[in-house]
C-alpha cells in the first residue's frame, strides 16, 4: 500500500523543512534538529520522574526512572534504549515515549542516557548498555522492581541496543531478562538488505544518514562484530535470547533486517511476534499523536509487555 494520507503529510512538511542542500550531516545540527522534532511528542503523566545516575565502565551513565503509579510495588521494569543512529537522541527526545509505555504497559521504565559516538565510538554504547541493565537488577530494591522481572527495549539504534545487551547477557550468564521489545531495530552492518534499496530517500530515514551513522559508530571496524550487528551471534547464543517482539514498518531502509532477525529467533525456536506496520514510515512508534499505526504499535508494545512481565 502507498504511504498513509498521515505519513505523506509528516513526510511533505519535512520536506518543506528541509534547508537548501538538505540537513548538514554533522553531529551537533543533527541532535539539534532531532530534539526540535521531537519536542512536540505528548507527554503524558506519571506518578513520578527521578533522572538519577548508574555506574557505568567510564562514570556515571545518566538514567531517568518513570514510576508509572502509586500502587505499592515491587513492579516489573523495562530498561529503555532510544534512538538516533548511536549518534543522536538522549533521554528528553525519548521522555514520550517512555511515559507512554510505563503507564501503557505497567512497569517502572528506566530510560539509559548512554554514550554517544562519534565522541565515544563503539561499543561505549554497548558497555553502558549492559552496565545499566545489570545496575537495575541489583538495585531492584531500591527501585522498587521485581528482578526477575525485567525487559529491555528501545527503538532503531536503541532496539540494537536492546537487542546485543539480551546477547552479551547470554554470553556472560546473566542475569536472564525476560522479554526484549525492538522496534525497527538496527541489526546488521552490511546494509545488504532489500529494503535499503527499495526505501532509500523519501521516507524520513534515508541510506546516506544510516551509513553516516554506521560510519561514526564504528567506522572502519568489523561491522559483523554481533555487539554492533546482532544478526550475526552465533546460534548458541541466539537461541538463549528472551521472547521478543519485533516491530517493523513497511517504508523504512531497516525493515528486513529487523525482519531477518526476527526470522533467525524463530528459526532458533524463541517466541517472537514479528508485526509489520504498512504504510508508515521509521520513526512512526514516536510519531503516535499524528500516525494511528504509531499508537496501535505502542499499544501493542504495552500488551506484549504486560503479558510477558506478568
Amino acid at each position: 500500500m502507498p504511504v498513509t494520507p498521515e505519513v505523506k503529510s509528516i513526510l511533505d512538511f519535512i520536506a518543506a523543512a528541509q534547508p537548501e542542500g538538505g540537513v548538514p550531516l554533522t553531529p551537533e545540527d543533527m541532535r539539534a534538529a532531532y530534539a526540535a522534532l521531537c519536542a512536540t511528542e505528548s507527554r503524558p503523566e506519571v506518578h513520578r520522574v527521578t533522572d538519577t545516575v548508574a555506574p557505568g565502565p567510564a562514570g556515571d551513565i545518566p538514567v531517568r526512572v518513570y514510576v508509572p503509579t502509586d500502587e505499592p510495588g515491587p513492579r516489573p521494569a523495562l530498561v529503555f534504549f532510544h534512538g538516533g543512529g548511536w549518534v543522536i537522541g538522549s533521554v528528553e527526545t525519548h521522555d514520550g515515549t517512555a511515559r507512554h509505555l510505563a503507564l501503557g504497559s505497567g512497569a517502572t521504565v528506566v530510560s539509559v542516557d548512554y554514550r554517544l559516538a562519534p565522541e565515544h565510538p563503539f561499543p561505549a554504547a554497548v558497555d553502558d548498555a549492559v552496565a545499566a541493565v545489570r545496575w537495575v537488577v541489583e538495585q531492584a530494591a531500591e527501585l522498587g522492581v521485581d528482578p526477575g522481572r525485567v525487559a529491555v527495549g528501545g527503538d532503531s539504534a536503541g532496539g540494537n541496543l536492546a537487542a546485543v545487551v539480551c546477547q552479551q547477557l547470554v554470553a556472560a550468564g546473566g542475569p536472564r531478562l525476560r522479554f526484549q521489545l525492538l522496534v525497527y531495530p538496527v541489526t546488521d552492518g552490511s546494509m545488504s538488505h532489500p529494503s535499503i534499496e527499495e526505501n532509500a530517500e523519501g521516507y524520513f530515514l534515508t541510506r546516506e544518514t544510516m551509513a553516516w551513522f554506521w560510519q561514526q559508530y564504528v567506522g572502519d571496524g568489523d561491522r559483523t562484530d554481533p555487539r554492533c550487528s546482532p544478526l550475526h551471534a552465533p546460534d548458541e547464543v541466539v537461541r538463549a535470547v528472551p521472547p521478543a517482539l519485533v516491530v517493523t514498518a513497511e517504508y523504512d531502509p531497516l525493515r528486513d533486517e529487523g525482519e531477518a532477525y526476527g526470522a533467525r529467533l524463530e528459526a532458533l525456536g524463541v517466541p517472537v511476534t514479528v508485526s509489520r506496520y504498512d504504510g508508515v514510515i521509521h520513526g512512526f512508534f514516536a510519531m503516535r499523536d499524528l500516525v494511528p499505526e504509531g499508537k496501535a504499535a505502542t499499544e501493542e508494545a504495552c500488551a506484549a509487555l504486560r503479558a510477558a512481565l506478568a
